[in-house]
């Protein structure tokens, strides 16, 4: 099981699968972890992870933090 981090216009987050479903952990500018608060349907592919983030949260954009990176 491997992470897969996102910064989402500034926000971390890791990802990763876990059996059937993806787990989702928002991480604090202190370090602290906790859950995200959303949920990445299963049907999903790690492929189109960067596309459904940019569909879910492309309202939170602003100059300087205007995309979603794979880290």
């Amino acid at each position: 099981m491997t992470d897969i981090r996102f910064d989402v216009f500034g926000q971390l987050l890791l990802i990763r699968r876990v059996a059937d479903r993806w787990d989702v952990i928002a991480v604090g500018e202190d370090g602290k972890r906790s859950p995200a608060g959303f949920v990445i349907p299963d049907f999903i592919e790690d492929a189109e992870l960067e596309q459904y983030l940019f569909d879910l949260f492309h309202e939170r954009a602003v100059p300087g933090k205007g995309e979603i990176r794979r880290l």
